[in-house]
């Protein structure tokens, strides 16, 4: 069941999932700054501070898990379970912090995430690819799914078949079915984050649940145009990134790209507000302009061989 964590003010931007059971679980518990409207929405949803079993992630960035630290003091007997790579950047917060402040500027980032309080080491579980949750009545397969970045899992769901994707197949808001990338640095790799998409796309026997948002049941369609979009994003990026350095240039060039992208979508008039807050031209911009040069220094690398 989704809970609107009401992120920055605002309806349909980022999602938390309850999956009710014998042991009641969190799925993703949005930034610091929607940790009142998700204790709300629980609340009305009948979860009381002793109810909640479990809190998981997909992965660390702040719009999914910056709110952990909050919500496991109200939820004193949730387990929190995260990837291998991303359980100590929730112990200590302060790297994880610092590199969301240089994507997205200091100000920008404290006023759509806040404050980010430490979880407890003792509460967290790690877990990876292969790795089962144990809800009691249900379960969650753990599917490592690294590309939008490497700590990043999706879990399926045994009762429903549905699987929970994180950002892997980047923003799909309900009300505008315009679906954007999401390739923010430092992680983001392109062919992984295809494998990635493949992998969900096996696992999925009934519905996508989305962070940003909401339940998809068109899976072959979903992953198929997340795929081409993602690879159409990159190749734009790329092919200006060969002949210029200039970051405006390539931003600019994206923005077309993804203003035909609504238009496909969505038709004329398509308000993307949203989608600007939460995968913006320069972030994505800034994300595959790293993911080429360092794909293309490794190629480099390889092609030299050996040193004598």
């Amino acid at each position: 069941m989704a809970v609107d964590t009401k992120m920055i003010g605002l309806d349909l931007v980022t999602s938390a999932y309850l999956l009710r059971g014998d042991q009641p679980a969190l799925v993703e518990t949005g930034p610091t700054t929607s940790s009142a409207s998700v204790i709300d929405g629980l609340e009305r949803l009948g979860m009381g501070a002793s109810d909640l079993a479990h809190v998981i992630v997909t992965h660390i960035h702040l719009d999914h898990a910056g709110g952990v630290g909050t919500l496991a003091k109200r939820y004193p007997r949730a387990t929190i379970w995260v990837h291998e790579r991303g359980a100590p950047h929730l112990v200590d917060p302060s790297r994880l912090v610092s590199s969301t402040a240089r994507v997205y500027g200091e100000e920008t980032a404290h006023a759509y995430f806040g404050d980010v309080e430490p979880a407890p080491a003792a509460r967290i579980r790690a877990i990876g690819d292969g790795d089962v949750v144990d809800l009691g009545s249900r379960s969650l397969d753990v599917v490592y799914t690294p590309g939008h970045a490497s700590h990043h899992v999706a879990l399926v769901d045994s009762q429903t078949g549905g699987v929970f994707v994180g950002d892997a197949l980047g923003v799909h808001l309900p009300d505008v079915k315009v679906l954007r990338p999401a390739t923010p640095p430092p992680d983001i790799d392109v062919e992984v984050a295809v494998d990635s998409i493949e992998r969900i796309r096996e696992r999925a026997r009934s519905v996508l649940y989305l962070s940003h948002y909401g339940e998809v049941p068109e899976v072959d369609a979903m992953c198929d145009l997340s795929i081409v979009r993602i690879r159409g994003w990159a190749e734009v990026v790329g092919t200006a990134l060969r002949s210029s350095n200039e970051v405006d240039k390539i931003v600019r060039l994206l923005e077309e790209r993804g203003t035909s992208d609504a238009l496909e979508d969505a038709g004329p008039g398509a308000d993307m507000t949203r989608y600007d807050i939460l995968s913006s031209y320069e972030v994505n911009a800034a994300g595959l302009i790293r993911y080429w040069r360092k794909r293309w220094e490794r190629e480099a690398a390889e092609a030299s061989g050996p040193s004598s």
